[in-house]
């Protein structure tokens, strides 16, 4: 999958997550759509993220971004950041500072750099240390992931 022009906002999730790099998001289903990311429906998700116990917190705190509570980062948030860190070596909290301030806008953009194969323009997987390829003409047939020169 190629990473597109712009990441959309809406790609960012509650969390700090970046759900263009999610490998969700990056697996074509059967039906030919992605996990369309956190902010939007159940689509694609697997069951721990359609039970996400920080998405519901944050929908039930009225806010869209757990770092807009007064709360972050909260029990939660921490240890998934501690997970994130040592699996992935990811901050979700550096992220979701970031996207606080300067902006989201400029968030996406330095992760579209981050996240882009130079060689390619496929977007790498967060979560594999990925990136994905096309090979081919069928959507949920053709493709293949390369490990990361990491």
């Amino acid at each position: 999958m190629k990473m597109p022009e712009k990441i959309e906002n809406v790609m960012f999730a509650p969390c700090g997550m970046n759900c263009a790099v999610c490998y969700k998001h990056l697996q074509t289903k059967k039906n030919g759509k992605p996990c369309a990311g956190c902010l939007l429906g159940d689509l694609g998700k697997p069951q721990h993220c359609r039970k996400c116990k920080i998405k519901a917190c944050v929908r039930g705190k009225g806010v869209t971004y757990c770092y807009e509570c007064l709360d972050f980062p909260c029990k939660q948030i921490k240890s998934l950041e501690k997970s994130y860190n040592k699996r992935y070596g990811e901050s979700l909290v550096n992220n979701s500072m970031m996207v606080k301030d300067p902006g989201i806008d400029r968030f996406m953009d330095s992760e579209k750099v981050k996240w882009t194969c130079s060689e390619c323009g496929g977007i790498i997987s967060l979560h594999d240390l990925f990136f994905v390829v096309i090979v081919g003409k069928r959507s949920s047939d053709n493709l293949n992931f390369i490990p990361r020169n990491v």
